[in-house]
């Protein structure tokens, strides 16, 4: 089979790589039919994840076919039509019976793309079929399902979750990339006042409108405009969905006493916490690894349609057409990049652009 090899810090390509087989009985191969590239990924290539070894197939989000399953997978058989979650459950450890599937400690957690072989690819194994799975009916677009595998539960489960988001609440939403945008819009699920959204290109916070933010800023105007909504309080809720430490400064500084701040943003550097600033705030902090046990929730929420998915997609590439996609998301200043989506052949172009969302500037470091 083809698949996208990491070899190292900066450097993977789509190349030949082993066919996976069943190595548990509790294994499942699913034909790969639709995948998606996450700012997670370009982290690794940075070397900021450096226990992802060279030699491993990259990815953690894919919807596709069982065509093969281990003999304790009962769930699942071949021919059904799957999302792959972006963690693996083993479901009997202490934290997988918490639900907190993210903390794993039976070899499960986020191990595709990352310890194991991933799912940029056109087959992948995935450990513990039955809670790792989920079934979609023919119905669901490849495309809207997807990124239901990562950043709509990762925002919805880090972000307005750990955030506690609620009625009435003021929530300021820093960095509006494909996390941030789906943060926006599961946070109006819980009726705030207002959701504001921070970025630093006009095309993303064009594009946070359109998903339902209720004000927008750039970085410089932020903090007042949040002082000017809520006279000087500060924000109920700030979640973080970038990774640099200016940006967790940044919800520090928003929030106001008894708040809540979410960091939902993948950090490669150190952050300062400045509890000179933050110990009399009661200000209460979460951070966190997606669980993605609220799949389940937002993938009925999807087949209601009412769940903007794909809107997020800006580029569609063949699945063969990997080094270019990951060109085309890399470079989101240049090509106005937000969710990549690769799959078997559906378009005449090499890359399709969705017009009902404006580009950005980059894309989140989520």
């Amino acid at each position: 089979m083809k698949a996208l090899v990491f070899d190292g810090p900066g450097r993977s390509a789509w190349q030949d790589a082993p066919d996976p087989g069943i190595k548990d009985p509790a294994d499942a191969i699913i034909r790969v039919e639709a995948v998606t590239i996450c700012g997670t990924d370009l982290h690794i290539l940075k070397g900021d994840v450096p226990e992802v070894r060279p030699g491993t197939i990259l990815g953690h989000e894919a919807v596709g076919e069982v065509i093969e399953t281990g003999s304790e997978v009962h769930d699942f058989q071949p021919g059904d039509r799957v999302l792959v979650s972006c963690i693996s459950a083993c479901g009997r450890c202490r934290f997988c019976r918490e639900g907190a599937y993210g903390q794993c400690r039976g070899g499960g957690g986020w191990i595709l793309g990352h310890t194991i072989d991933g799912t940029q690819a056109e087959y992948v194994r995935v450990p513990f079929a039955d809670l790792s799975l989920h079934a979609l009916p023919a119905s669901v677009n490849a495309k809207d399902a997807v990124l239901l595998a990562d950043i709509f539960p990762t925002a919805y489960e880090v972000g307005v979750l750990n955030g506690e988001v609620r009625p009435g609440d003021t929530v300021a939403v820093v960095g509006a990339g494909p996390v941030g945008l789906a943060a926006i819009a599961t946070a109006k699920l819980y009726s705030p006042e207002r959701i504001i959204a921070v970025d630093l290109s006009p095309t993303r916070l064009d594009a946070a409108k359109e998903l339902g933010a209720d004000a927008v800023a750039t970085v410089e105007e932020s903090a007042q405009l949040v002082a000017d909504l809520t006279g000087g309080l500060g924000a109920d809720v700030t979640i973080e969905a970038v990774g640099v430490p200016e940006s967790f400064e940044l919800c520090t500084r928003m929030v106001r006493p008894g708040g809540h701040l979410a960091n939902v943003g993948v950090h490669g550097a150190p952050v300062t916490l400045h509890l000179e600033d933050l110990w009399a705030k009661n200000v209460t902090i979460r951070t966190g690894l997606v669980d993605t046990s609220s799949t389940p929730t937002l993938l009925r929420m999807l087949i209601d349609g009412r769940l903007p998915a794909s809107s997020l997609v800006t580029h569609t590439f063949e699945l063969d057409r990997m080094d270019e996609a990951y060109d085309i998301f890399a470079r989101a200043a240049d090509t106005g990049a937000l969710k990549v989506v690769l799959g078997e052949p559906a378009h005449d172009t090499v890359s399709v652009r969705d017009e009902t969302i404006p580009g950005a500037e980059r894309p989140d470091e989520r």
